[in-house]
């Protein structure tokens, strides 16, 4: 599935709105970028943007952000509340989904080196991005700010990583950029049954990872330990990747512990709230809800969902808007106010922004999909279709191994359905997708056939766009085959273990599974006729015809056992 990182520059500038609008103009000028946040701050005239979308795309408009910031924001005159060392300040790439933090520090490099390169502008890696292990720390690399650039940069300890090595007046007019990859950070926050920010504070220590200071006899009022070099000696909280403080909230009348969870992946949201639960209960007061501040990856909200139906004994292979929905009542997110799951997560923002300019198949009822499909129109075709006809295979299989996990009487194997739903839901996601798809491909080679061919030159360029084009239109329905007998193996087993009510259904499954397979091979013979490439092409038909058969034997089986039962 698509890869997503987020990119979080914060500008010097938080004052001249002209100066960030021009700034954030350069974001959105990228195509597959979306502009989810531009915070701007007086006091530290400073503004955190927070763009999102596919990685090269990401870093084009970071870059072109960067670009511009240089252009617009003179350093030598700039004054603020926080630490500060250049126009563009700081340039963290997040991974979001589908992409390792590995695979997101390359893109950092990559963007780093052309900031430094194309935009002249002295570049420190930091964070997982860091090229020496002193620059980690992001402190450490702003140490004195911009007032100490002058006599820094010209240094072997710190020389940039890339771009100038000396305080030119291009430099001392843009400052230095920090580009690095971190995990992403979430804002999130524990409403309690208490108006005390004393108890609040106290749960806030018991479990944020610094913990609380150590002190001889008395927990609160003892003489607090020291170590050999004179500090605090601290008892650890019990979440790692937590920092953590209590407050009241004057608006709501109640206390919060205020939570910065600095990596999901060491401690995330549900495993957060459960703890914070467990420590305020043992202090006799109530956790009653949360509060996420700012958006959230989708992974981190189906996490918590699938974690407490687990804790239910029921199926994690529903709908992601369902699992959501467990998610949202289980941590009380929907407490002080509606959590609308479309402008708090973020592959949702970038769907419902992709669906303002882009009317896809899938989002149609059944009806109007019918109709678009009778109309004079060549999309959808027989490849979305074929597709379509899979999701709805691997959908009964799915719907079987759900009603199987929730039979009465069959709770102790809820675990081995809730597997199979699992697999089944996988299944008929990507070819849902692939109904869309199919018909990008189709366009694709619309595309590459209204190219240019006066000249010799254009009638090349032509010809290898049509080849590629083509090969992508065969592509696509040998995925949808591949698909589709994958979801044949969900029906069978449902057809052999599966709540016997529902067995026809897993055989309706299986014929529609079939079906698909069958249907999408006629597009990948009919594609793969007009290829050049006719090594390639005789490849695929053999291996789209083994499919096939594969898919029939497999009908033929599924089909037995169904009638063996009814």
């Amino acid at each position: 599935m698509k890869q997503l990182i987020e990119c979080v520059p914060n500008f010097s500038e938080g004052n001249d709105m002209n100066i960030i609008k021009q700034i954030t103009n350069e974001i959105e000028s990228v195509e597959g970028v979306s502009l989810i946040d531009v915070d701007p701050g007086k006091a530290t005239n400073r503004t955190v943007v927070t763009m999102v979308g596919t990685p090269d795309e990401v870093c084009e408009a970071a870059f072109r952000a960067v670009k511009k910031a240089a252009e617009l924001i003179d350093m030598s005159k700039h004054s603020g509340a926080h630490p500060r060392f250049g126009a563009t300040d700081v340039c963290p790439l997040v991974p979001v989904a589908n992409i390792t933090m590995e695979e997101t520090v390359e893109y950092a490099h990559k963007l780093a080196q052309r900031i430094g390169e194309e935009a002249g502008v002295p570049v420190y890696c930091y964070e997982h991005a860091a090229r020496k292990p002193e620059r980690k720390n992001l402190a450490v690399c702003r140490e004195g700010e911009y007032e100490a650039v002058k006599e820094r940069i010209g240094t072997e300890e710190w020389k940039p990583d890339f771009g100038p090595a000396a305080f030119t007046d291009a430099v001392a007019k843009s400052g230095v950029t920090a580009v690095g990859a971190r995990n992403f950070l979430i804002a999130y926050n524990f409403n309690l049954n208490t108006t005390s920010t004393r108890r609040a504070n106290a749960i806030a220590f018991d479990v944020r990872e610094r913990g609380r200071t150590k002190r001889e006899g008395h927990p609160i009022t003892g003489k607090i330990v020291k170590d050999e070099n004179g500090k605090p000696v601290m008892i650890p909280g019990t979440l790692k990747a937590t920092k953590a403080i209590g407050w009241f909230i004057e608006e709501f009348g109640v206390a919060q512990i205020s939570m910065n969870m600095t990596d999901i992946s060491v401690t995330s949201i549900h495993k957060a709230f459960d703890e914070v639960c467990a420590k305020a209960q043992a202090r006799g007061i109530r956790v009653t809800g949360s509060e996420l501040v700012g958006v959230v990856p989708l992974k981190a909200m189906l996490d918590a969902g699938k974690h407490y139906l687990r804790m239910q004994g029921r199926s994690t292979g529903i709908a992601d808007r369902e699992i959501i929905k467990i998610a949202v009542k289980s941590l009380g997110l929907d407490e002080l106010y509606p959590f609308d799951a479309d402008k708090k997560i973020i592959e949702y923002i970038l769907e419902n922004e992709a669906k303002k300019g882009q009317k896809k198949l899938v989002d149609l009822n059944l009806t109007e999909f019918v109709e678009e499909t009778a109309s004079e129109s060549m999309a959808p075709g027989g490849g979305s279709i074929s597709a379509y006809m899979g999701a709805m295979g691997a959908a009964l299989g799915s719907m079987v191994a759900n009603l199987s996990a929730h039979k009465p009487g069959w709770d102790e194997r809820w675990e081995e359905f809730s597997d199979w739903a699992e697999k089944g839901k996988e299944y008929h996601t990507k070819l849902t997708w692939l109904v869309d798809e199919d018909t990008n491909a189709f366009n694709k080679i619309m595309d590459a056939v209204r190219m240019p061919k006066g000249s010799e030159e254009e009638k090349a360029a032509r010809a290898e766009a049509m080849e590629e084009a083509t090969k992508f239109a065969t592509m696509v329905p040998f995925q949808t085959m591949e698909l589709c007998l994958g979801c044949m193996d969900v029906c069978k087993a449902m057809a052999e273990i599966g709540n016997p009510n529902s067995v026809t259904d897993a055989g309706v499954g299986a014929l529609a599974a079939r079906s698909g397979v069958i249907g999408a091979f006629m597009n990948v013979k009919i594609n793969a006729a007009d290829l050049t490439d006719k090594a390639w092409a005789e490849d695929i038909i053999a291996k789209g015809q083994a499919i096939v058969d594969k898919a029939v034997a497999n009908e033929k089986e599924i089909v037995d056992i169904v009638n063996a039962k009814i």
